[in-house]
């Protein structure tokens, strides 16, 4: 009993950690394409003004 409990743990703790750095990624990423869109658009912003 105690092996199986210890086998599902171990393996829930592998997935959690495989899904947070998987979230982290994607959030790093997604934050870095905002922040270059963002200076894009304010960038041509010059452009319509004119």
């Amino acid at each position: 009993m105690d092996e199986k409990l210890y086998k599902t743990v171990g393996c829930s703790g592998a997935c959690s950690l495989a899904v947070g750095i998987c979230v982290l990624v994607t959030g790093v990423v997604s934050g870095v394409l905002l922040i270059v869109n963002g200076g894009r658009l304010l960038r041509s912003r010059k452009k319509i003004l004119l």
